[in-house]
């Protein structure tokens, strides 16, 4: 089943609580949360602190990507009951293999995240131990730019690998992602659909979420 995960990055945090609801109320099945440091990535978006300030306020999971330089330094600090997925990038780690095992000591799941320069071929001697892989569609750092087409190829060969090597692997995509392009990314072979503006832009949250469910169903 192809799922939703709407992120926060681009929610209005005047009323965070308010645009989490929409959401949750819409159907989304997790919240993507985009952690940056203005290191790896040049902009600066917020920590653990947020994203914990939302602990019994949504039944949602957190679906953490850490756009972070040495990401293992804050891997235990997005720890809670939430937390179903933290997400590192592969060009942050020096020992990726060591990072992964560590995020899988708390019980949550792995995932890599890839730029879009960055080929899936340098993941190939950990691909079996990944639970997630995050295609990035646009150049991280900050929401609203274009789609990359040249993602959907990627999306195509990591899917191809995903059958043959890890079929449980999720394939999420992020970046760029409309209401008129949601369609191929999920035909390409993504499982999970990050929205940031596309989502909290509209005037209707809720009802954009519906949207995007209505076309990403199996």
């Amino acid at each position: 089943m192809n799922r939703l995960a709407p992120s926060i990055l681009s929610a209005d945090f005047s009323r965070l609580i308010d645009d989490i609801a929409a959401i949750e109320d819409a159907g989304a099945q997790a919240i993507h949360i985009d952690v940056m440091d203005g290191n790896f990535v040049p902009n600066i978006s917020f920590g653990s602190r947020v994203m914990k300030s939302l602990l019994g306020k949504t039944r949602l999971p957190f679906d953490v990507h850490l756009m972070v330089a040495d990401p293992d330094r804050y891997i235990k600090d997005f720890v809670t009951d939430n937390t179903e997925i933290i997400t590192v990038h592969q060009e942050a780690c020096i020992h990726l293999h060591r990072t992964l095992q560590s995020i899988k000591s708390f019980g949550i799941k792995a995932g890599v995240s890839l730029n879009p320069s960055t080929s899936p071929l340098t993941l190939e001697y950990i691909f079996e131990e990944l639970d997630y892989l995050l295609i990035m569609s646009v150049n991280p750092g900050f929401g609203g730019q274009k789609f990359i087409p040249s993602a959907l190829d990627k999306i195509k060969a990591v899917s191809d690998m995903k059958r043959r090597r890890n079929p449980d692997m999720i394939i999420a995509v992020d970046g760029g992602i409309t209401l008129e392009n949601v369609r191929q990314v999920t035909e390409a072979g993504a499982n999970l659909i990050i929205a940031g503006s596309s989502v909290f832009d509209s005037p209707d949250v809720g009802g954009q979420v519906k949207k995007f469910l209505a076309l990403v169903s199996d």
